[in-house]
């Protein structure tokens, strides 16, 4: 592997340099890009369709066009080229030659000047090696500064005496590369086992665990933008979803699938996904309740509870027919019901049904009386009013959000769906202390709004994407995984998320038990160990809290050698009141918030973003601080300016966000902010994986176990 290449003096006054070269070919594929995208403003689809509702799906179509043909300033159009030693087509040519970049780009005569990274002919270029090199003789990768193209590095796989060695140093500096504002795209630096999974079939479901840095959550978005890309037709029609664990991580990662190519797919959080009829999410439940209302044994209480209203009917219905009367006796019409419930379809459709199958006993009589009824004559019975009468005695409708509301509030209902399910002191948790007079009136829960969507979906089918990506997947309910499970259940799923991580009181346990309640019990689980954003020196030091946190996970290991990435700072103790600040008090900056200011301070002598990380509880002090001493922030997600490069972020948010430098402040208020020891220790796992460069941990209190002992710069804690 050659260092990375900048040549400084021609061969000869008339022959470029290979920079050179390669500058000509960008800014003919940029040309080529404008001119497809003129090509396309210029189409007169004015007496294109037949119908103004084909003429408005067409115009829509070319506007999306247009829209993904837009040259994104600052943006590499391509990061890399392959030299193969031999042609792919039949002509029998050597030296085919393809440079690979976010998008497609093509010349006047239609030849391809840059292909998609997802293509199969780009395949090599994420998966060639000397042993391995699938027809490739020299990949390169190229450099840039801003957008412009600055130095090359290749790499000869067709030469077997070569060391295969690490990345190369451009590669590296991509990785490392100073990150302001939202999530990019790791398009140009996917490594092998990460593409694996990029590029799996669209029929598969696949879990992968990633411990912090090994670019989970890039995989998972770029593998839809993959699956877009090779079933493209398919995913139109059922759809894709990528769903987050809050607001602020989906603001954070909301521009990579668009840096793609791809600009529709939808993204959402748990709680608005299963949130429908108007709801509002305006309560909170207590831990012990939450972590029993997102238990999987809800769901068969649901059940239960769905099907309660289902009588068997005794009497006969009677329906008038011109100068007859039909009768279907009790009996019959008790077989019909018994029939239903044991099919087990869904509430709602097993009552449509009822009244076709009570319309079809009448004509089997008027058959046997020498009548001929046809379908007209079976619909307008199942119409009648003696039929529609017996349909809402035997079967009556059911609101899912009344049916919820009712067992959280009626301690009777709830008793008798809850036998042998929930012991007396579970149901005493699920019930409201003061129950409300109506469903809008209720404040209703995160939890509430799931135990909701599992009714609705008893009721009617919840309608199936084609696929979904579950990003912090192991922070979710039984429950929850349910409701995630019933958007992909004919599709497929990407399910992300670290063991490890874990901070909710009903955190996944395994990933077995997760994807059984998903209801993909057998999908793949994909392990990803190795980091490329976490230096070695701080994944090292957080791998200290697994033996407690998680037991079963292969400590990470990380590519990144960085000396210095990690400095701990003792500050002494405060003498302050509030036990947090010296002896100036809160409004002064000595003491601990002192010393973070001065960490920031320094943070921001150094390029790329930074992240300061805090207990929720520590958040508004550390903000006035931050604000006394002049130094400017945003909150998580709106990272949007490379003049404010400082983000206060709370813990409880910091998970799947990324800065090139951390300042933690006191480790021991984060672990003391969460209900346990476990939670805690892991939200503090979380926040000392954040950083991409550098990690700063200020703390006056003692660090926590498992991360007390010798350190850098012999911290004495």
């Amino acid at each position: 592997m050659s260092a990375p290449s900048v040549p400084s003096t021609p061969e000869s006054a008339s022959a470029p340099s290979p920079l050179d070269t390669e500058r000509a070919h960008l800014a003919a594929s940029r040309a080529a890009l404008r001119a497809m995208r003129r090509d396309a403003e210029a189409l007169d689809i004015s007496d294109v369709a037949a119908t103004w509702v084909s003429a408005e799906v067409l115009r829509r179509d070319v506007e999306a066009r247009i829209k993904a043909l837009a040259d994104l300033a600052g943006t590499p159009l391509f990061f890399g080229r392959l030299d193969y030693l031999r042609a792919l087509d039949a002509e029998g040519e050597t030296g085919t030659r393809f440079y690979i970049g976010r998008r497609h780009v093509h010349d006047a005569s239609g030849d391809p000047m840059v292909i998609d990274w997802r293509a199969p002919v780009s395949r090599p270029f994420y998966r060639a090696s000397r042993q391995d090199p699938q027809g490739i003789a020299l990949r390169r990768r190229f450099g840039y500064d801003g957008g412009e193209l600055t130095a090359y590095e290749d790499e000869r796989l067709s030469d077997p005496g070569a060391d295969e060695g690490p990345a190369g140093a451009l590669l590296r500096r991509e990785i490392e590369r100073p990150r302001v504002g939202p999530m990019r795209d790791i398009v140009a630096t996917i490594q092998p086992e990460q593409d694996e999974i990029v590029r799996g079939p669209v029929a598969e479901t696949v879990c992968v665990q990633g411990a912090p840095g090994t670019g989970k959550t890039a995989v998972g978005l770029h593998r839809v933008a993959f699956l877009l890309y090779a079933h493209r037709e398919k995913l139109a029609r059922t759809g894709t979803l990528v769903i987050g664990p809050n607001r602020s991580f989906l603001r954070y990662i909301e521009q990579v699938l668009p840096a793609l190519g791809e600009l529709e797919v939808r993204q959402a959080t748990v709680d608005e996904l299963v949130l429908a009829d108007g709801l509002e999410i305006r309560g909170t439940d207590p831990a012990p309740t939450a972590v029993l209302k997102g238990d999987a044994r809800m769901a068969r209480l649901l059940r239960r509870a769905v099907r309660s209203g289902v009588r068997l009917p005794e009497e006969a219905v009677v329906v008038p027919r011109g100068t007859r009367r039909w009768r279907v006796p009790g009996y019959e019409l008790a077989e019909i019901v018994r029939e239903l419930l044991d099919r087990d379809i869904r509430y709602g459709a097993a009552r449509e049904a009822l009244p076709q199958r009570i319309a079809h006993a009448v004509l089997v009589q008027m058959e046997r009386a020498g009548e001929a009824p046809d379908d007209r004559v079976q619909a307008a019975v199942a119409r009648s009013a003696p039929v529609k009468a017996a349909v809402k005695a035997i079967w009556p409708p059911v609101d899912p959000a009344k049916l919820v509301l009712r067992l959280l509030s009626d301690p009777e209902f709830l008793a008798e769906h809850a036998e042998g399910l929930l012991t007396a002191e579970e149901q005493r948790l699920l019930l409201w202390s003061r129950p409300p007079r109506s469903v809008k009136s209720a404040r209703w829960s995160a939890a509430d709004a799931v135990l909701i969507d599992e009714a609705r979906d008893l009721v009617a089918r919840t309608p199936s994407l084609g696929h979904v990506v579950l990003d912090e997947a192991q922070d979710l309910s039984p429950m929850q995984y349910r409701a995630v499970g019933r958007r992909c259940s004919t599709g497929s799923a990407t399910v992300l998320g670290d063991l490890a991580q874990g901070t909710t009181p009903w955190a996944t346990g395994s990933w077995a038990e997760a994807l059984s309640h998903l209801g993909k019990p057998e999908a793949a689980v994909a392990e990803l160990t190795q980091g490329f954003r976490v230096p070695r020196e701080v994944i090292a030091y957080a791998s200290r809290l697994l033996p407690a946190i998680a037991p079963g996970l292969a400590e990470a290991t990380s590519v990144r050698d960085t000396a210095g990435s990690l400095r701990l700072r003792r500050v002494p103790e405060p003498a302050g009141p509030d036990g947090l600040d010296g002896p100036d008090g809160p409004a002064g900056l000595d003491g601990l918030d002192g010393a973070v200011v001065d960490a920031c301070r320094a943070a921001l002598e150094h390029e790329g973003s930074i992240g300061l990380i805090a207990a929720d509880a520590r958040i508004p002090a550390l903000a006035g601080a931050l604000a006394r001493a002049g130094l400017a922030h945003l909150g998580p997600g709106e990272e949007t300016s490379e003049r404010v490069r400082l983000t206060l972020v709370p813990a409880s948010l910091a998970k799947g966000l990324e800065y090139d430098h951390v300042v933690l402040d006191e480790p021991a208020a984060v672990v003391a902010g969460e209900p346990d020891e476990r939670t805690g220790l892991r939200r503090l796992y979380v926040a000392l994986t954040r950083a991409v460069s550098g990690l700063t941990v200020v703390h006056a209190a003692a660090l926590p176990a498992p991360l007390a002992g010798p350190g850098p710069e012999g911290d004495r804690s």
